[in-house]
């Protein structure tokens, strides 16, 4: 019995019947993680996309300002028009001086 149960062949046997057990439990797993690396990179993505537009905000700082510059400096044009015609506009700069403070 010893010897039987030493058998070269009967290991490869127990082998094969343990590979053919474990096998399907094992692709269930592999085809598991392949889905969640799918999502993670979807993941991943969706975050380095949300830092650059975040970077991207922060660097049209510049030109926020330099628009707010153009629109104090066309506020300061058209006060001087209204005083130099002595005639009131339509949209009063008080209104347009309270859409920059905000």
């Amino acid at each position: 019995m010893y010897i039987l149960a030493n058998e070269p062949s009967v290991a490869l046997y127990r082998l094969q019947e343990h590979v053919r057990r474990s096998l399907p439990e094992l692709a269930q797993h592999k085809a598991d993680m392949q889905s969640w690396e799918e999502q993670s990179q979807g993941a991943i993505y969706t975050v380095e996309y949300a830092c650059s537009a975040i970077k991207n905000m922060v660097d049209s700082s510049v030109y926020f300002e330099s628009i707010e510059r153009l629109l104090k400096h066309a506020i300061a044009v058209k006060d001087q028009m209204n005083s130099a015609q002595g005639r009131s506009s339509s949209m009063s700069t008080a209104t347009l001086r309270c859409y920059l403070k905000e």
